[in-house]
């Protein structure tokens, strides 16, 4: 199947909200999980998550680590408003945990470069892929950790609908058609080593830890 782009951003309020509402905990909390165990997270230090969307792996992060401050970036704003009131509602994290709405290239962050890099699910958002690891690149220390989880791309139109009634059938249709359309957007594992070898990034692994993720994960180059 043919790669086909959506949109790079969720900037509309409802969109937002139901990703905010929606019950994203076992995905999520395996994220934090490969955190601990696929990488050496740093003992203390910063977090950059680059696509946080609302919040919640840089909530969990910051309440499992905390030695570490953990800054989220997204570029839309609704998504963000979700992560600050949830971040408002847990105020012992307020000081180790930032929310900056910016788009990468280019995005005007607290720190020039993070102890670790890590993103979930933006890969697939953007219209050029380098953008996402050029800018892990850059943002992160040199041997700083990095660890980036995605969906890839299902051989057919056909198994992308399979996999969207088997994980989302009961979820409203704003949800089930967004993640059809992020299926069918994201990468192959080869083109993302592709993309990784293009950038300087080669040393970092790739496998595939469910019949629709897969996961970056290595350290940076000294």
């Amino acid at each position: 199947m043919q790669r086909i782009p959506e949109p790079e951003l969720m900037d509309e309020f409802e969109q937002a909200r139901a990703y905010a509402e929606a019950d994203f905990g076992e995905p999520n909390e395996r994220f934090v999980g490969y955190f601990e165990t696929e990488i050496e997270p740093p003992r203390c230090g910063t977090v950059l998550d680059l696509g946080c969307g609302p919040g919640d792996i840089v909530l969990r992060l910051a309440r499992r680590h905390p030695e570490l401050c953990v800054h989220g970036l997204d570029g839309s704003a609704a998504m963000l408003e979700f992560g600050r009131a949830r971040l408002r509602a847990e105020p012992a994290l307020e000081a180790r945990v930032r929310f900056v709405e910016g788009l990468l290239p280019g995005a005007s962050l607290p720190l020039p470069r993070y102890d670790a890099v890590v993103s979930n699910s933006l890969l697939h958002h953007l219209h050029d892929p380098l953008v996402l690891w050029r800018a892990v690149r850059e943002l992160g220390a040199p041997r700083a950790p990095v660890l980036v989880m995605d969906l890839y791309r299902p051989a057919s139109t056909g198994v992308a609908q399979e996999i969207v009634e088997a994980y989302a059938g009961e979820e409203p249709e704003v949800l089930k058609r967004d993640f059809f359309n992020s299926l069918c957007a994201a990468f192959e594992p080869g083109e993302v080593r592709e993309q990784l070898e293009a950038c300087g990034l080669g040393s970092l692994g790739i496998r595939l830890v469910s019949d629709r993720h897969l996961l970056v994960a290595g350290r940076l180059p000294g």
